[in-house]
Parts: C-alpha cells; sequence; structure tokens
C-alpha cells in the first residue's frame, strides 16, 4: 500500500473522528440532541441509553405495512423516480436547446437574459404555483425537477458548442455538410464532455430538490419521510434521514462522473 492510498484512507478517517466529536459537543449543549451513539441504535437497532429495546429504521428497510407506510429503501426509490423523471425531461429538452443557443448569436440573444433571470430562483419558489397548475404531488415534484435542473444543461451545451474550433467549422463548409451532419459530426463529439458535465451538476440540483420538494408537497420519498419524523419528535431519524440523502447524492455524483468520463474523448485521449 503506497503512501497516497494510505492518505486516502486515513485523512477522511481523521475528519470522521472530528465530526464525530463536534456532534457529540452539539448533543452535550442541546437538550435532547441525539447523540451519536443513540442515532446508530436508532439506525439499525439495540438498546438505547434508557434501557429500551429499539428496532433500527434500517434493520428491515424493504417493510410495506400499506401504501403510504413502507421501509426506506422504498421511500429513496419513489424519491429516484421523480428525480429522473425530472432529470431526462431536462436533458430532452435542454440538450437541443443548448445546441440552438451555441450554434445561433441570434437566439443567445434573445434567451440568454431569461436563463440569467430563471436560473437563480429557488425550486421553493416555483413549488406552489405547480402545485396551483397540477393538482398532483408527483407531478408537482418533477415538473419542479425539471425547471430547476435544465438551467446547468441548457448553458453547458451551449458553451460546449461554442467550444468547436474555427477550422472545424470551415472543414465541415468545404464538405458541404448539412446542419444535421455538422451536428453529429463536428459539434456533438466535441460538445459532450460538456454537457456531460452539465448533466452532472443538473442530478445533483435534482436530487437537492426533491428533499425540499416532497417536504412540502407530502407523499411517499426521502424528504416526506424526514419531515415526518420531525413531526413525530423523531430527531434520530431525521439524521439518518440527512445522512441517507448525501450518501445517495455521492454515488449519484459519483456514478455520472464514471459515464462523463466514458464519454469524453479528451481523458480516453490521455490514457
Amino acid at each position: 500500500m503506497n503512501k497516497e492510498t494510505i492518505k486516502r484512507i486515513l485523512l477522511p478517517l481523521l475528519v470522521l473522528i472530528l465530526v464525530i466529536q463536534f456532534w457529540s459537543g452539539i448533543a452535550h449543549i442541546v437538550e435532547d440532541f441525539p447523540t451519536p451513539s443513540d442515532t446508530y441504535v436508532a439506525a439499525f437497532g439495540g438498546i438505547n441509553v434508557d434501557g429500551d429495546e429499539i428496532t433500527g429504521v434500517l434493520s428491515d428497510p424493504f417493510y410495506i405495512e400499506n401504501q403510504d407506510d413502507k421501509g426506506l429503501f422504498w421511500q429513496i426509490m419513489e424519491s429516484l423516480k421523480r428525480v429522473f423523471a425530472g432529470f431526462s425531461l431536462a436533458i430532452l429538452v435542454g440538450v437541443p436547446f443548448g445546441l440552438m443557443l451555441g450554434m445561433s448569436k441570434n437566439a443567445q440573444y434573445a434567451f440568454d437574459p431569461f436563463i440569467q433571470i430563471f436560473k437563480p430562483i429557488s425550486p421553493l419558489a416555483w413549488l406552489p404555483l405547480l402545485l396551483f397548475i397540477f393538482q398532483d404531488i408527483n407531478i408537482t415534484a418533477i415538473s419542479t425537477i425539471f425547471i430547476t435542473s435544465i438551467w446547468p444543461i441548457i448553458i453547458n451545451t451551449a458553451l460546449g458548442v461554442r467550444s468547436v474550433s474555427e477550422d472545424y467549422m470551415n472543414v465541415a463548409k468545404v464538405l458541404r455538410f448539412t446542419a444535421f451532419e455538422k451536428i453529429i459530426q463536428i459539434i456533438l463529439p466535441v460538445s459532450v464532455p460538456f454537457i456531460f458535465a452539465g448533466m452532472r451538476l443538473s442530478l445533483g440540483i435534482a436530487w437537492l430538490v426533491i428533499v425540499a420538494a416532497e417536504m412540502l408537497t407530502g407523499g411517499i420519498g426521502i424528504g416526506f419521510w424526514i419531515w415526518d419524523e420531525y413531526n413525530n419528535l423523531n430527531y434520530h431519524n431525521i439524521i439518518i434521514g440527512i445522512i441517507i440523502v448525501g450518501l445517495v447524492g455521492y454515488f449519484l455524483d459519483l456514478i455520472m462522473g464514471k459515464i462523463s468520463d466514458y464519454f469524453d474523448y479528451t481523458k480516453k485521449g490521455r490514457a
């Protein structure tokens, strides 16, 4: 095991120890705040600080009691369904729109001010309006994800198109490429790394948005589960939910990063 590998293992462990110490410090200061050990028992089961036998929320994440009472696995799956539905719509609309903006100066002049205005709007601002329009929690959550996660895809796709070398475009003129051939054979191959970078950012935003959306719209999902645990004063489970949201977000980013690297010709060339 080389020195770099040891650092990659030891340094995160040191940070984890510091986080746990900080967490324990908060638990000593704030009354009834869950300690790390109590949270572990709430997650996996065991004897709590009061001597009671606890069944952890992660001891059976696959249970289904009824339509509204399901284990954490199903809560996460419902959230992921909404995330990927909104994310897929953002890709389907954002990539062609970004290509158009990158290829046309007039389109850029026309739409760029509105992109800059709508891009920073919080998902919580969209939720009430979309819920009023659709009157359905699933469609509301999906459309909120779509609206808030489409901007990185559009912006990065347009940036990728504008990064295409003028020499390549001159070659396309000499060879008399059609607009479609120009996009497929020149623009897209160069733009792919930018497009996937935008998609990676977009997926992270989509997962961020779903928790807030589900807290406000209700139903089933990890966001609503966290809010429901708050209403039931189960603060241990809130921390468990936060950790799960972080871990799922981490793995989504990791997977998207691997996919992005696979389609990035520049990294293949260096390999």
